[in-house]
């Protein structure tokens, strides 16, 4: 494929020390670009040592899926290098701002990182590529298209000259980018659609500091802190008189919805917050409950005239007419991200006035302005330090709290570093939760069983409400509440999705895949239904689903895969269920097993998925892996409880995950 690439929009950067190089482009999305300043849509750096070593920027985050790793594959695939030579690094957020956003947004979230990166970091490859070849047909006088590359090598045809990529990297510099790329069909990849070893893994075994929790400066001090238990509660007093005595003990910050005591040592600072007294005003929820989130949504099913985010035919006179009609309704709980690591910042105000903040995040961005709102700096003045994440799942993504509190703390020791990190406990009640939700479905079949029609009442928080306000519709329909109803692939000639927006003072924001629960509910109806049509559950959804749609595929491939309709061991059954999502479409089998106590056991699992072109087929099959055990552990075994305003849970004991032998083999 040929893409077209406006040369004014180049930004060529200074020779890196010793003849490296920097290759730094945008792509237009406005006008105005012809002061040849950077423009919205751009792809990432590729930096050449003379020694040949290749560093690739990476302005995704990293947090175990392997982004850092797939977007560096695609981009050594058509810079046509050495894979053994390859290292990656994060872009830096503040050189994105510097450069006015040259590396287009910076978060990670939404399955973004490859599905929306891919085609300009493979464009910055091919790119590095051509210059380079032109750097070496320069130096030999030569036109360009008498010249092949391999593996970094740069060979001259009719004579068999060579030149290593290091040797003219410099010279490369110094051109003018072309106008065209030409990338490679993915048939062709050499390294890409591969399952090349992750660059991030050998840090992290070797146990080197990769992690925010990891950040270790000299003269560091340790802070931990103690929130208002009921959200949105605010302090009143803290009596510290006797954590001011104890050893290594620096510092006791109170803010408005928070104390924190900072000491030489992060088990000090711990041990001495709990000898603070403090007084909260928990606000008008002091006495919230379970009970209290429950009648709310109840209250939202049973309102008339809500916002529709789809409207198919007429569902209210198709369900009167029908042969027989189908009721239930699906509870779901909230639930926290429960990252292995907890959240973590550690903030510096510098001598020179300058703030420098190092922390896991999803959104570099967001934590740069969360922490120049907080230290009251313009953002030329922050500098940040993304760090690997221990887990995300969308809990450091868009809400910045942490990183807020820990500038904040360290305002208070001007010129000392300060770690700021959360016990469990504080992770555990102080999340950004999957929100709790309620759903109402009634169907309509005919004489045959076929669904002839479908309403569907969700009651739920919105994550838009607080995290993205623009992103709510003008009828009031947030659509990660009703995601996979809206745009649900059956087809049913009569649909209606309503959506009761109900908000607690539970903070909710995006987990995993954000609605992923109502693809839970929809699938089991549907199982329902074919059940009450006395039809295959495979063979009734396919009925819905058109012959080219990738559902299909996946859920014909998945049954193949899975032995669909064969003989299994006493007591073992089969469960189906099909969904997609940014651009990936999945099916899958399970065999469970149900004991005498009604306790579920998943034996196996089979995964059918269409994502594309597969850039490393061994990061999905472990996307496949994790999201068994995601939606595992949301199903069996967790959930947060409301009591008198706070969350009930504070930690892995009472707040469970999957355990290893629970855990089905899965098939990809």
């Amino acid at each position: 494929m040929n893409l077209a690439v406006s040369r004014r929009n180049f930004l060529k950067v200074s020779a890196a020390i010793g003849g490296g190089f920097v290759l730094e482009f945008s792509f237009p999305m406005t006008s105005g670009a012809a002061s040849g300043a950077p423009t919205t849509e751009v792809n990432a750096w590729v930096v050449i040592h003379p020694d040949d070593r290749v560093v690739i920027r990476i302005a995704r985050s990293e947090m175990g899926q392997g982004t850092f790793t797939a977007l560096s594959q695609l981009v050594a695939e058509e810079l046509d290098c050495d894979w053994v030579k390859v290292s990656a690094e994060f872009a830096s957020p503040n050189e994105n701002f510097r450069r006015h956003q040259v590396w287009g947004s910076m978060a990670t979230g939404g399955s973004m990182g490859v599905r929306t990166s891919q085609d300009y970091v493979r464009k910055a490859g091919a790119s590095a590529r051509e210059m380079l070849i032109s750097a070496a047909a320069e130096r030999w006088k030569v036109s360009p298209t008498t010249c092949t590359v391999e593996r970094g090598i740069i060979t001259n045809g009719p004579r068999g000259r060579k030149l290593r990529y290091g040797q003219v990297a410099a010279a490369a510099a110094r051109l003018t980018p072309p106008k065209d790329v030409t990338l490679r069909d993915p048939r062709d990849w050499k390294i890409a659609g591969k399952s090349v070893h992750r660059l991030d893994i050998p840090d992290k075994v070797l146990g080197k500091p990769v992690f925010g929790v990891d950040v270790s400066l000299p003269g560091m001090l340790h802070a931990s802190i103690a929130q208002c238990p009921v959200f949105g509660g605010k302090l009143v007093k803290a009596d510290s008189s006797v954590a001011e005595k104890m050893r290594g003990v620096k510092k006791i910050v109170r803010e408005a919805s928070f104390v924190a005591v900072v000491a030489d040592s992060w088990w000090r600072a711990n041990e001495a917050l709990q000898k603070v007294v403090i007084e909260w005003d928990p606000g008008s929820y002091a006495n919230a409950s379970n009970d209290t989130v429950t009648a709310m949504l109840k209250e939202g099913l049973a309102t008339e005239n809500l916002p529709q985010a789809r409207k198919i035919g007429d569902t209210v006179a198709a369900l009167q007419g029908a042969a027989k009609v189908v009721e239930a309704e699906y509870h779901a709980p909230y639930i926290n991200h429960a990252t292995l690591e907890p959240q973590t910042c550690t903030a510096w105000f510098r001598p020179d006035g300058f703030l420098e903040v190092w922390t896991s995040t999803q959104n570099g961005e967001a934590s740069m302005t969360a922490a120049a709102e907080a230290a009251g700096l313009p953002l030329e003045q922050v500098e940040i330090h993304k760090m690997m994440l221990g887990g995300g799942f969308g809990r450091r993504g868009g809400p910045q709290d942490f990183v807020t509190q820990g500038v904040l703390i360290a305002r208070a020791l001007p010129g000392v570093p300060v770690k700021l990190m959360w016990s469990r406990t504080e992770d555990m009640r102080h999340g950004f939760y999957r929100p709790a939700s309620i759903v109402r479905m009634k169907a309509g079949l005919d004489a045959q069983g076929n669904l002839v029609a479908l309403h569907t009442k969700v009651a739920c928080p919105s994550i838009f409400k607080v995290l993205r306000p623009q992103a709510i519709t003008k009828e009031g329909i947030d659509i990660t509440a009703v995601r996979s109803f809206y745009d649900m692939p059956y087809t049913v000639p009569n649909q209606q999705v309503d959506y009761a927006m109900r908000n607690g003072h539970v903070p909710v924001g995006f987990w995993r895949a954000p609605g992923q629960q109502n693809a839970f509910y929809r699938e089991s109806f549907i199982d329902e239904l074919a059940a009450m049509a006395g039809q295959d559950p495979i063979a009734y959804r396919q009925s819905m689903l058109k012959t080219d749609d990738k559902n299909r595929l996946v859920l014909e491939e998945v049954a193949k895969a899975s032995g669909w309709g064969t003989p299994l061991p006493s007591g073992v059954h089969r469960g189906v269920a099909v969904a997609d999502g940014f651009g990936t479409f999945t099916a899958m089998v399970a065999e469970v097993s149900v004991n005498g106590k009604g306790e579920a056991r998943v034996h196996r699992i089979f995964v059918a998925i269409d994502s594309g072109d597969v850039v490393n087929p061994d990061t999905c099959r472990a996307q496949a892996e994790s999201n068994v055990l995601f939606g595992l552990g949301s199903i069996l075994y967790q959930e947060n409880n409301l009591k008198n305003g706070s969350i009930v849970e504070s930690n892995f004991h009472d707040f469970r995950l999957p355990q290893i032998a629970e855990m089905p083999e899965v098939e990809t």
